[in-house]
């Protein structure tokens, strides 16, 4: 049945009409890669199919040297070309290229299953481009850290292992405490492809931190204001307080630390300030072209990078708590509203009145901008989801904190929050986004701790006894800051290197379980080609009379073969 449907579909191509060619000659290159996979049709099936009406033209009927023409090539299975009349027996006979537009059409744990049927899908799958995409929608365009001692990986190898050290922060942890501010921490920010930490606070200097060792690089010059708000990125470090400026530093070309905060000497190509709002600075954000700060001046301004000027200005009924800006949008939370603006047009794009009882502090987002965070006054967190509708509707909450939510930070899959409680919540959401796609309509869903059979956030992280203010996650640390002046930062690379371990341990047991199953079927099949391992076995077995070849077990004898 399957060779009369292939050759039906060979007949009506466009290309060709059914009425042309002997039915004889469609059988030649469909024979010629059969091999395989041997097809026998009876003689009597064979004498019906060739009783049907043909052409009686003798200029049609296709030669011998035609159909030797048409016969596959041994080498042209993957050239990416192919003939409008070639049969294809399998998947992995099609061109290359169509091969990878299908494979475009999977997730990346669909693209692994793949992987693993053939070396040419494995190969195809490896060299696809979507995994750049993948990495860019979990975990945006920022670079990784690289080893400079090894050769940039490819993006597959580079989304398989962020992946895995994302598996990282349900195992164990090392805590390291960074001392060097005098009052409270109220700012903190991870620039991971620098492995830098920057903090600020009550005490008016912006510290910079090595991620990896932990020591202090160095501390800016006293801005004469509590440090609020901090972000950065490969170029521009911005930091904000409550003397309504903006400090900016350039980096510096050569810096193996990219800023120069301990010089003395501001020098404006590299050190400047930006004025223009009339309250304290709340909230910071950055992408390539443009600046974003909220104030409590009840505005957003938006800056443009290259002139340094201040082109859009985003009003609010009340002081801007967090802003968080992804491509052409930016979610704002002021007052107890959360607000979607689009910044070319400066026009807002959704409104949620009152998510939460009392103000909304902190707000995270995906990097493809889709899923909106907001964590309140109340102690719960809120997702959004920007594609399943129009207007802006709750599809999950969690309540895990019993104080306000004062941060958040996401790096798929994980939303960390830190609150007035002292408490650190781990939140993985990875199933709400697997069945988000699956389903069309999103559906509301409550998490809480504590509450009856409702699932709580997956980790909780405890140790401070007084506010936590501001908390960040990059790679495999989680870094936070509050109250009691310290910053603090919990490294899971020990639950990575473990896991390694433990994944080197299962190859070595599977590589042993398939060679102990090759040799028993070659002692089962008679062969004596296993080398020293198989002649000691058989050596066993003559002495246990032979038993034709095969490690029997008492478990195994019936009751019956007993007796």
């Amino acid at each position: 049945m399957a060779f009369e449907s292939h050759k039906e579909i060979g007949d009506l191509s466009k290309n060709h009409n059914s009425s042309e060619l002997h039915p004889q000659s469609q059988l030649v290159p469909y024979r010629a890669n059969c091999n395989s996979f041997p097809i026998q049709k009876s003689s009597s099936h064979r004498k019906s199919h060739f009783k049907q009406p043909l052409n009686q033209n003798p200029k049609v009927i296709p030669s011998k040297s035609i159909l030797k023409s048409k016969e596959p090539e041994p080498n042209s299975r993957n050239t990416g070309s192919a003939t409008p009349n070639a049969t294809y027996q399998s998947f992995t006979d099609l061109p290359s290229a169509v091969i990878c537009e299908i494979l475009k059409c999977l997730d990346p744990k669909e693209l692994g299953i793949v992987s693993c049927v053939s070396t040419q899908l494995n190969n195809l799958i490896s060299d696809l481009h979507g995994w750049k995409k993948f990495y860019f929608d979990r975990w945006g365009p920022h670079s990784p850290p690289v080893d400079p001692q090894n050769e940039k990986p490819s993006w597959k190898e580079m989304f398989v292992e962020r992946d895995f050290r994302a598996k990282s922060f349900m195992g164990r942890f090392t805590m390291d405490t960074l001392h060097g501010h005098t009052e409270a921490v109220r700012s903190v920010f991870v620039l991971v492809s620098a492995k830098l930490i920057f903090t600020g606070g009550y005490d008016y200097v912006v510290r910079m931190w090595d991620l990896e060792e932990g020591f202090s690089i160095g501390a800016s010059r006293s801005l004469g204001c509590t440090i609020r708000a901090i972000s950065a990125d490969s170029d521009l470090l911005v930091a904000g307080g409550t003397d309504a400026f903006i400090q900016c530093w350039k980096a510096v070309e050569g810096n193996p630390h990219l800023f120069d905060l301990t010089s003395s000497n501001s020098n404006s190509n590299f050190e400047f300030r930006l004025w223009g709002h009339e309250g304290p600075i709340t909230c910071l954000g950055l992408d390539s072209m443009r600046i974003y700060s909220g104030s409590w001046d009840m505005t957003v301004r938006v800056w443009d990078r290259s002139s340094m000027e201040c082109v859009t200005k985003l009003r609010h009924r009340d002081w801007v708590w967090a802003l968080c800006p992804r491509d052409n949008t930016v979610a704002v939370t002021a007052g107890k509203n959360l607000y979607i603006w689009e910044i070319s047009t400066g026009e807002p794009l959704g409104l949620v009145l009152n998510p939460h009882k009392g103000n909304a502090y902190a707000l995270a987002r995906s990097h493809t901008g889709d899923l909106v965070f907001s964590g309140g006054e109340d102690g719960t967190i809120h997702m959004y989801d920007l594609n399943t509708r129009s207007d802006l509707v709750i599809s999950s909450m969690w309540a895990p904190h019993t104080g306000a939510v004062n941060s958040l930070s996401f790096e798929y899959p994980w939303l960390v929050s830190c609150s007035t409680n002292g408490r650190i919540a781990l939140i993985d959401v990875r199933k709400l986004v697997v069945s988000r796609k699956n389903n069309s309509e999103s559906r509301a869903r409550t998490v809480a701790s504590g509450a009856g059979d409702i699932e709580p956030p997956q980790r909780m992280l405890h140790g401070f006894g007084c506010n936590l203010f501001s908390v960040d996650v990059g790679w495999d640390r989680i870094v936070c800051a509050g109250e009691e002046g310290v910053v603090r930062v919990w490294n899971f690379s020990q639950a990575i290197e473990m896991e390694r371990r433990a994944r080197a341990l299962r190859s070595v047991r599977l590589e042993n379980r398939m060679r102990r199953k090759k040799v028993q079927m070659e002692m089962m099949n008679g062969g004596t080609g296993g080398g020293p391992h198989c002649a000691a076995v058989l050596k066993k077995n003559a002495l246990n009379g032979e038993r034709n070849g095969v490690w029997h077990s008492k478990r195994g004898v019936g009751g019956k073969l007993k007796a």
